[in-house]
């Protein structure tokens, strides 16, 4: 797989103006409603992100409807069904083809965005589309108003959820046996986490089986400065000041960027625990983290585990959710391969 060349090294990236004028307003958005003392402007957050309903209707053959786990914490996530023929027919005439399960996790720094943020439902209906397969996009609590460990406990009693209710909410091929965790950016931290997790108290679980991890740009840090955040100073999306606002935002109050949720390679090993699945790592050229998500990668094998680390090197922070940039169709391809292999 290709490394980040010298070109890359030097110049800024060149995208296509639609995607260009996307980032630039989500950017701003974002920037504009993050105060100076932590908090977010919620009413004016709110105003600019887009948001998609669930769709009974199918869209591109897949349909989706909004589930409920816990009302109290406002947690639910969107499920995300195929209607197409060739799958559902072939599900219902055979009892062994059904289909895996991706539990995804959307990025926005744990502060921003939600499961029916439209460019994550775009995202989430091409990944069941494409895939072939059901897709549960989780709303978890955000920070500030809901700090570290909120998002991590939202994301396993949601797998807790699915594990005792799968007939009541999925469709009858749905396997849960064959379930694959995902995340982008922050989700890509909460998705390393939750699995984590799930792997050390897998007793817990009767149906659900974690058979990979699917890590897109995963948000990681530390209270070091990597070469990349250094040098990738110009570019759309990320940058040193943001991530160290949204670090402040999620983690408790008075701690540092060497939290065992953000530096995890200060916390547990991974190499003791026999359940860890499976890992695929997302990186891109022009993400300030990529220095962080290449020591996970390095972290997770050297621990042992089944890794893979692909890199594009044109990449943004965030490729995936613009169609129109080609790596986000490259990634659906490697996502489709590494879901085969591991059903």
């Amino acid at each position: 797989m290709a490394g980040v060349d010298s070109a890359t090294r030097a110049a800024t990236p060149s995208l296509p103006w639609k995607t260009k004028l996307l980032v630039t307003g989500l950017t701003i958005a974002i920037d504009c409603s993050r105060r100076s003392n932590g908090t977010v402007n919620r009413r004016l957050f709110n105003f600019v992100d887009a948001k998609a309903p669930p769709s009974t209707k199918p869209i591109n053959g897949v349909t989706s409807s909004d589930i409920t786990v816990d009302p109290s914490r406002n947690l639910w996530f969107r499920l995300y069904t195929i209607t197409r023929l060739s799958a559902a027919s072939s599900a219902a005439d055979d009892g062994d083809a059904k289909l895996p399960v991706i539990v995804f996790f959307h990025g926005g720094g744990f502060a921003f965005f939600s499961a029916d943020t439209k460019p994550f439902d775009d995202f989430c209906r091409r990944l069941a589309s494409e895939l072939q397969a059901i897709v549960i996009s989780v709303n978890y609590r955000l920070a500030p108003e809901h700090r570290f460990p909120s998002q991590f406990d939202d994301a396993f009693d949601t797998l807790k959820f699915l594990d005792v209710n799968d007939g009541v909410h999925l469709p009858q091929y749905a396997d849960l046996s064959r379930c694959f965790v995902a995340g982008d950016s922050a989700g890509g931290n909460i998705a390393h986490h939750v699995t984590l997790r799930a792997s050390t108290n897998h007793p817990e679980f009767k149906k659900l089986k974690i058979c990979g991890l699917i890590a897109v740009q995963p948000f990681f840090g530390g209270e070091e400065r990597t070469e990349s955040e250094l040098r990738l100073t110009n570019v759309p999306s990320v940058n040193v000041e943001r991530t160290d606002w949204m670090w402040r935002a999620f983690l408790p109050e008075g701690s540092d960027r060497n939290h065992e949720a953000a530096n995890i390679f200060s916390g547990r090993d991974v190499s003791g625990v026999e359940k860890y699945p499976a890992t695929m790592v997302f990186v891109g050229g022009f993400d300030p983290l990529q220095d962080w998500q290449k020591r996970f990668y390095e972290w997770v094998n050297k621990a042992g585990k089944e890794a893979y680390l692909v890199e594009y090197p044109h990449a943004i922070h965030g490729f995936y959710v613009f169609p129109e940039l080609p790596e986000s169709s490259l990634l659906i391809t490697e996502m489709r391969g590494f879901i085969q292999k591991h059903s």
